[in-house]
C-alpha cells in the first residue's frame, strides 16, 4: 500500500522559508548609529560651510546631513525635532566650535545616542575680541570672548581638514586612504585659494583697507591679509546682541575718520540696521557671504566659491 503524501500548505512553506533566511549569515545587516543600508557612515555637520569642507573629504563614502538650511544664522539656528533624530542616529557630528553653535549642547544632549562629537576648529590658534561692556535696554552686555568665524582664513580650514580625516578614518578604517587621498586634493585647493586671494588683496591700496561690517566676523581675514577692522554695527563676534545709540554713533565716526570706503553686511543677517549705518554715513553697502553657503544654483555653492565671491566683493568695493 503506498503512503499518502501530504501537501505541506503554501503559506507554512513560505515563513519556515523566511525563518531559515533569518537564521542564515548572508542576511542584510539591519541600519546602526554608525552606517545606513549601504553601510555608509552616517554623518552630520552643523552648518553648510563644516558641510561642504566634509563632503570634501568624504566623498561618496558617507551619509551626510547638514543641520542648518541655507541662509541661517549659526548664532541663532533652533534645531527641530528631526535634526535631533539625525544627531541620534549618527556615528560623527562636526561642528565649528569656538562657541559658534550655541544650540549644540543642549542638542546633544536631547539626542542622546552614540555620536562623536567633534569641533573642527580645536586647534586654531584663536583670536580673542576685546570689546567694551555697555548696558542696553537694562541689560549688560560683555563682548569679550573667542572669534569663531575661523573660516575666513582658509589656512584655518586646513585645520579643519585634518580634524575630518583623522576621524572618518578612525571611524571607518576601510575607507581611510580615500579620506586621506582626498584631504590632500582639497589642502591643495585651499593652499591654491589662500595665494589668489593674498593677490587681490595687493589690488587695494593699503590706507583702503578698513573694515566695516554688520558684525566682527572678519578678524581671521584681517590678521591674514592685512585688513583694519574700523568697526562692526554689532560690536561682538554674535549677530544676537544689539547695539547701542553710543555705539552706533561712535561706529558713524568712525566711518567719516578712516574714510571707509563700505560697509559689508553678511547673508544671514537682518540687514536693516546696517543699511541704516551705510545711508547715514553716505558709503556703499555691499553683501558678502558670511556664516552660510548659497543654495547650488547660487553664487557661493561651495566654501571656494563663497571665499572668492567675498574677495571679488571686498576688492572691487575698495580699491
Amino acid at each position: 500500500m503506498k503512503k499518502k503524501i501530504e501537501i505541506i500548505p503554501f503559506s507554512i512553506l513560505v515563513i519556515f522559508i523566511i525563518l531559515l533566511a533569518a537564521c542564515g549569515g548572508n542576511a542584510p545587516a539591519a541600519d546602526s548609529a554608525a552606517g545606513d543600508q549601504q553601510g555608509k557612515l552616517k554623518v552630520v555637520a552643523t552648518t553648510s560651510i563644516v558641510g561642504d569642507v566634509v563632503a570634501n573629504v568624504a566623498g561618496d563614502n558617507v551619509d551626510l546631513t547638514v543641520l542648518l538650511p541655507i541662509g541661517s544664522d549659526p548664532h541663532s539656528f533652533d534645531p527641530s525635532p528631526q535634526d535631533i533624530a539625525a544627531v541620534a542616529d549618527a556615528a560623527v557630528v562636526f561642528a565649528n566650535g569656538a562657541g559658534l553653535e550655541a544650540f549644540m549642547d543642549h542638542l546633544l544632549e536631547n539626542a542622546g545616542g552614540d555620536a562623536v562629537s567633534v569641533h573642527v576648529s580645536e586647534q586654531v590658534d584663536f583670536l580673542e575680541f576685546e570689546g567694551d561692556e555697555h548696558e542696553h535696554e537694562g541689560e549688560e552686555h560683555d563682548h569679550e570672548g573667542i572669534d569663531p568665524h575661523v573660516w575666513f582664513d582658509p589656512n584655518n580650514v586646513v585645520v579643519w581638514v585634518a580634524a575630518i580625516e583623522s576621524n572618518l578614518s578612525e571611524l571607518d578604517p576601510a575607507n581611510a586612504e580615500t579620506y586621506a587621498a582626498n584631504a590632500q586634493a582639497y589642502i591643495a585647493e585651499l593652499e591654491k585659494l589662500d595665494t589668489w586671494i593674498e593677490d587681490q588683496i595687493a589690488l587695494i591700496p593699503a590706507e583702503n583697507r578698513k573694515l566695516v561690517t554688520d558684525h566682527t566676523v572678519f578678524g581671521y581675514f584681517a590678521a591674514r591679509y592685512g585688513f583694519e577692522q574700523v568697526g562692526a554695527v554689532v560690536p561682538g563676534y554674535s549677530t544676537l546682541a544689539q547695539p547701542s545709540a553710543q555705539e552706533l554713533a561712535a561706529l558713524a565716526d568712525a566711518i567719516g575718520e578712516y574714510d571707509v570706503k563700505a560697509v559689508f553686511v553678511g547673508n544671514t543677517v537682518n540687514p536693516s540696521l546696517t543699511e541704516q549705518v551705510a545711508q547715514d554715513t553716505d558709503v556703499q553697502l555691499i553683501f558678502l557671504y558670511s556664516g552660510s553657503l548659497s543654495d547650488a544654483n547660487g553664487e557661493a555653492p561651495t566654501y571656494l566659491d563663497l571665499m572668492r565671491y567675498d574677495v571679488n566683493a571686498i576688492v572691487a568695493a575698495l580699491k
